[in-house]
């Protein structure tokens, strides 16, 4: 392998050993707690048959659609990812982007359910606008960001996590590690579907 190859692994593996967890006041959290926390929160949701609903652009977009397959498939929990292109376009043209989400979330999402956000800068207003959509609807909240620590996003969920990289491609990658951690766990956790 090359020393650039090499370099890279390490670092993707420095900053997965280094993501922050924060709860809704900023108090640091420690990452096993703050998995076991989200785990059990899935768990409960496809035991309660509530719901885990996924937001994010982009790259994001793309994690939140991978976790919500591997919710749906080897979880058992009933999960939503809203990036569906006509419902997307249509909100968009019709109120603005800037709000698709959080009527989606508006729409779909009940009290006790989870709403799973995800964006690597942590600046999008599209995604804020859903987090306080589902915080009037008593929708717990789950932050995957990076970039600054101080990004808003950061500061809006039940739990946030944190990846301390301002290139796409390492925040992207630690997240898609991050849901696949969740989702694995929880899979393992609650073998019984």
């Amino acid at each position: 392998m090359s020393a650039k190859i090499a370099d890279y692994f390490e670092r993707i593996g420095k900053l997965l050993d280094g993501i922050e967890v924060t709860d809704v006041g900023g108090a640091t959290i420690g990452l096993e707690e703050a998995i076991v926390t989200v785990v059990q929160r899935i768990l409960r949701a496809r035991r309660e048959v509530k719901k885990i609903v996924l937001v994010g652009n982009g790259g994001s977009a793309a994690i939140a659609g991978h976790m919500e397959m591997d919710l749906c498939n080897r979880v058992g929990v009933r999960a939503h990812v809203f990036n569906d292109p006509p419902v997307l376009t249509a909100l968009s043209n019709d109120f603005g982007y800037h709000t698709a989400f959080e009527r989606m979330v508006a729409l779909w999402v009940e009290p006790d359910d989870c709403l799973i956000a995800i964006s690597s800068s942590g600046q999008s207003e599209n995604i804020h606008r859903a987090v306080q959509a589902a915080r009037t609807r008593d929708c717990g909240v789950v932050t995957f960001s990076g970039f600054r620590p101080d990004n808003p996003l950061r500061a809006m969920g039940d739990l946030n996590f944190y990846v301390a990289s301002t290139h796409y491609g390492e925040v992207e990658v630690a997240h898609h590690v991050l849901g696949h951690y969740l989702t694995d766990s929880a899979a393992e956790s609650g073998a019984a579907r």
